[in-house]
C-alpha cells in the first residue's frame, strides 16, 4: 500500500507472476510505500559509494534520515570510492521509512557501460536475490537508471519486468511504485506484453 495514497489506488495493475506471486504497478511516491513494516523492502537506485545522490537516491535518504547514510558508511568498500558496483546490490535497515529495509542497487549510466542491458539485468536480479537472503517478502522497484543515467525507457522496462518475471516468483509481491505517468504507462504496457492479465 501507499501511505496516504488518496486517488491513487486507480494507478495499480496487478499481475500474476505465479500461483503464490504478484506483480504490482503503482504511480507514486516509491519512499511512502510499505507492507507490514518487517518484511518488505524498497530498492534504491544508488550510485557505487552509496552516500545519496540525486533523484529517487536522495529522495530515499532524506526519508530515511541521516541513520541511513551512516549505514551505508558501515558497508565496506570493495575498491576506494565502491561500496556497491554497478549491478551489484546491498541492504540496509529502512529508519525512517515506512519500509523495513532498503535494497541498494547501481544501474547503469547507459552511454558510458560497455553492456547496459546486462549490467541492468544484473541490478534487478541481485535485488531479487538480496531480498530472498534476508526473508523480504514484499519488494518495491523505481525506474533503475531511467533518470540521469538516460536508460531509454521501454528497453528498461523490458529488462525490469522480464528479470522479475523470471526471478521474483519466490517473492510474495514484486512492485514497481514509479513517479511520471509516462514511465507508469510504459511499465503497464511492457508488462502487458510480457505476463499478461
Amino acid at each position: 500500500m501507499l501511505g496516504g495514497a488518496g486517488d491513487e489506488s486507480r494507478f495499480l495493475v496487478e499481475f500474476a507472476l505465479s500461483p503464490s506471486s504478484v506483480l504490482k504497478i503503482q504511480k507514486g511516491d516509491i519512499t511512502q510505500w510499505f507492507i507490514d513494516g518487517s518484511s518488505d523492502a524498497i530498492v534504491n537506485a544508488a550510485n557505487e559509494r552509496m552516500l545519496g545522490g540525486g533523484g529517487v537516491d536522495g529522495a530515499i535518504h532524506r526519508a530515511a534520515g541521516l541513520e541511513l547514510k551512516e549505514a551505508c558508511y558501515e558497508v565496506p568498500e570493495v575498491q576506494p570510492g565502491v561500496r556497491c558496483p554497478t549491478g551489484e546490490a546491498r541492504i540496509t535497515l529502512g529508519f525512517k521509512l515506512p519500509a523495513s529495509h532498503v535494497i541498494h542497487t547501481v544501474g547503469p549510466i547507459y552511454d558510458a557501460d560497455s553492456d547496459p542491458e546486462s549490467s541492468l539485468r544484473n541490478a534487478h536480479r541481485n535485488s531479487l536475490r538480496v531480498a530472498k537472503e534476508n526473508n523480504i517478502q514484499y519488494i518495491a522497484f523505481p525506474a533503475i537508471s531511467c533518470g540521469v543515467y538516460r536508460y531509454p525507457h521501454e528497453e528498461a522496462a523490458t529488462i525490469a519486468i522480464s528479470t522479475v518475471k523470471e526471478f521474483g516468483i519466490d517473492l510474495k509481491e514484486v512492485h514497481f511504485v514509479l513517479f511520471s505517468d509516462d514511465i507508469y504507462d510504459i511499465w503497464v504496457k511492457k508488462a502487458n506484453e510480457l505476463v499478461g492479465k
